[in-house]
């Protein structure tokens, strides 16, 4: 009966091996990509990508906010705002006033590889909104950043009239890209970013258990064939 099963699992192996390399080219590497703003919060001294937009996000004074244009998959793969994020150093030249509240808003452009074909991304940028105290995130932002550009679905498409077209569009898997923006174009960047979902590691495992339950299965079929 032993070398019956043993056979029935050897026999398994070679697609179990085959799969596993299959899953392992198709990673992120071969995901197309979106080229987009993307919003932060400053949380403990790092940046955390925001569960909800700018228009739906009340910061407390003293906040610190940041948005990246770049090119990317999803959340865990979403380029952090690079530099400085020091709410006292961006708003120390704005004081407080009664019944308003400062937001620190951290204004990343993004590289040339995340740029439009013929556009040019401006300079990394920092501001002090003052605004009143029930204000949202989007309102902070228009007060010191417009143009703002918005699609019907009110994503945010451009901050300070950058990029002049196009809104979350998507990125061939063989396009430009950048990568996650430590230190990348004389920026640094001292968070990290929330990892998102990756579903390589549970589809392989999944798979790798079907497998497995096949190759017992088979060996008992042959077992019971061969009494």
């Amino acid at each position: 009966m032993i070398p019956v099963r043993r056979t029935a699992v050897r026999r398994a192996v070679p697609v179990l091996v085959a799969v596993l390399l299959l899953l392992g080219s198709a990673g992120p590497a071969g995901a197309a990509g979106y080229r987009y703003w993307s919003f932060w919060e400053r949380t403990g001294g790092h940046w955390t990508y925001a569960t909800l937009g700018p228009a739906a996000v009340r910061p407390d004074d003293g906040a610190v906010q940041g948005f990246r244009f770049s090119v990317s998959a999803d959340s865990a793969d979403a380029s952090r705002p690079r530099g400085t994020a020091d709410f006292d150093t961006i708003c120390a030249g704005t004081s407080a006033a009664s019944g308003t509240k400062r937001v620190a808003l951290v204004l990343d452009f993004g590289t040339r590889a995340d740029a439009p074909a013929g556009a040019t991304p401006p300079g990394r940028r920092t501001a002090c909104a003052r605004v009143p105290a029930d204000a949202t995130t989007a309102d902070a932002l228009a007060a010191v950043a417009k143009p703002l550009r918005y699609d019907t679905n009110a994503l945010l498409c451009a901050i300070a009239g950058y990029p002049r077209t196009g809104c979350g569009e998507q990125v061939s898997a063989d396009g430009e890209r950048s990568g996650n923006g430590d230190g990348a174009d004389g920026g640094t960047d001292d968070g990290a970013a929330d990892s998102g979902p990756s579903l390589g590691l549970p589809v392989g495992a999944g798979v790798v258990a079907l497998l497995a339950g096949a190759a017992v299965w088979q060996a008992r079929r042959r077992r019971d064939e061969s009494r």
